[in-house]
Order: structure tokens, then C-alpha cells, then sequence
């Protein structure tokens, strides 16, 4: 992993930290369905936007099976576990649960794909685990009995990553743009019926449409190119390593907006976080300070 993808790796990081504070502002007010609704119609139409502005065709015909299974397994259903856990869960936690994609990449590749686990990588994951059960214990909070099935429906997403995941580094390539573009509208379609079942809110407060539309724009629509071209260029397991960095974006953000407390525990649960995301993705903490940028350097490898 170069120094621009790792650059590219924390950036993801930051903005999908911020989804579970947007989440956690919105459910409360218009609940997880129309969160949802409004997260992903936004995502899509703003790639929509930009999809004619760059000309870039989605070939539905051709990828339309490669789109809806992405948009199942990548958005649709975790986007929807993770927003109705966060009407019970605090965004710390959330953040805390999410960050078990990596461990859950790597067992379905190794249980779908037989990609074997090295030394280094176990190694990397219980350092990364290890962190994040540290800041976890932030503010010495702990989930109580009610909040178990809000954990359980919540750990659905980082498995759903998982094989979503997995199945784009072997799948037919796609340009990144093309998969994050063609997979939100997939995802738009198969949440459709939730418009007819769940209730409408009876207000509609500034504060919630706002942050939606952030986790349409921002954290869905934007972040989603940027985790794909990631998914392409360092393969499914190594861009999974963003769940370990997302807590400590979520833990900060949870910090400055939500009063969520911050203890000592969060130095030594990020510096276990960031060690097995360096054993994880074989990044060189020697050569990353070494390297020198080229001209002939860019995010897709290419000239």
C-alpha cells in the first residue's frame, strides 16, 4: 500500500466516521426507513449528476446482475440495519461494531474463496480487535440486556461488507465509478417497498433531511468511488482495514457533537487500531516514510 493509498484509506475513514453521528441526529426524528430513503436517493442522484457530467455509462444490461447483488450486500441491507440500531445504540458503539468488516472479509474469503490467513494478518487483526475493545470501554459505558438485539441486527452490516466485498475482487472489473454509481441505484430499488410500509413522520425537522442528505452525498455517493477504487487497487481485505480506522473517527466526531466522552483509553486503543492496519495491509511503516512521490503517480496506477 502506497503512501497516497493508505492517504486515501484514513480520508475514507473520516467521512464514514461522520455517518453514525449523522445517524444518530436523524433516526430519532424521522426513524431508520426514511433515513434510508432519503440517504440513498440522494447518493444516487448525485452521482447520477455527475455520471452525465463525465459521461459515464452504467451498461445496466450488461452489469445489472453485478449492480443488484452489490447493492444488497454493500448498501441496502447494512445501510438499514446499521440506521435502525442506531435509534438504541450511541454512534461510538456503532462505529465500535462496525470496524468487524476486516475480521469478517477475511473469513468469508477464506470460507468462499479459500484465501488462506497468514501470520501477519491474524496477527494484524487481533491488534486491530484488540483497539477496538479498547475504545470501546471509553467513558466506561456498557450495553445493557435491551440493546442486545440492536447489537445483533447491527453486527448484519459488516458481514453483509463482507461478502460484498469479497465478491467485487473477484467479480467482472467495473470502473469504480461505474460500480459505486449502478449499485446505489440497484439499492434505491430494492428499498422502494419501504416507502408504502413504514409510517410517514409526521415532521420533517431541518436537522434530520440535512444530515440525510450528508449520508447520501458525502458518506454514501462520494465515499462509495473512493472505497471501490480502493476494493481495486489493494484488494477486498486491505480496503476492509478501513472498519479499524473508523472508530476513531466516530469516537471524535461522537466527542464534538454529541458530548459522547473521550478518556485515555482512545490513545492506546488508536495506536493498536493503526499497528494492525499496518500488519493487515502489509504497509511498511519504514517505506511509507521513505518513498518519494513520482510524477507518474495516481490513485488508479496509471500514468
Amino acid at each position: 500500500m502506497t503512501p497516497a493509498q493508505f492517504a486515501q484509506l484514513v480520508l475514507l475513514a473520516a467521512i464514514w466516521g461522520a455517518s453514525f453521528l449523522f445517524m444518530r441526529i436523524a433516526v430519532p426524528q424521522i426513524g431508520p426507513s426514511w433515513l434510508l430513503e432519503i440517504r440513498l436517493f440522494s447518493a444516487a442522484l448525485a452521482l447520477l449528476v455527475m455520471a452525465q457530467w463525465i459521461r459515464e455509462p452504467l451498461r445496466v444490461k450488461r452489469y445489472w446482475k453485478h449492480y443488484l447483488f452489490l447493492g444488497c450486500f454493500n448498501t441496502a441491507i447494512p445501510f438499514f440495519t446499521m440506521a435502525w440500531a442506531a435509534s438504541t445504540l450511541p454512534a461510538s458503539v456503532l462505529s465500535v461494531i462496525n470496524a468487524t468488516a476486516p475480521l469478517c472479509g477475511l473469513v468469508v474469503g477464506f470460507l468462499w474463496r479459500g484465501k488462506p490467513i497468514g501470520w501477519q494478518a491474524a496477527l494484524g487483526l487481533m491488534c486491530g480487535m484488540a483497539g477496538v475493545a479498547t475504545i470501546a470501554g471509553v467513558g466506561g459505558s456498557e450495553i445493557g440486556a435491551d440493546q442486545l438485539t440492536a447489537v445483533v441486527v447491527c453486527l448484519l452490516a459488516p458481514v453483509c461488507y463482507g461478502i460484498a466485498s469479497s465478491y467485487a475482487e473477484y467479480a467482472e472489473r467495473v470502473p469504480a465509478f461505474a460500480n459505486a454509481h449502478g449499485s446505489l441505484w440497484a439499492s434505491v430499488a430494492l428499498i422502494v417497498p419501504l416507502m408504502f410500509v413504514a409510517p410517514v413522520p409526521t415532521s420533517w425537522p431541518a436537522s434530520a433531511v440535512a444530515a440525510g442528505i450528508a449520508l447520501g452525498v458525502v458518506c454514501s455517493g462520494m465515499a462509495y468511488l473512493l472505497y471501490f477504487h480502493l476494493v481495486s487497487t489493494v484488494g477486498a481485505a486491505s480496503a476492509l482495514t478501513v472498519g479499524y480506522l473508523i472508530p476513531l473517527f466516530g469516537v471524535t466526531w461522537g466527542w464534538l457533537f454529541l458530548g459522547e466522552p473521550v478518556g485515555w483509553n482512545t490513545f492506546g486503543g488508536a495506536a493498536l487500531v493503526l499497528t494492525g492496519t499496518a500488519l493487515v495491509t502489509g504497509m511498511n511503516p519504514r517505506r511509507f516514510l521513505r518513498r518519494r512521490p513520482r510524477l507518474d503517480d495516481s490513485p488508479s496506477g496509471q500514468a
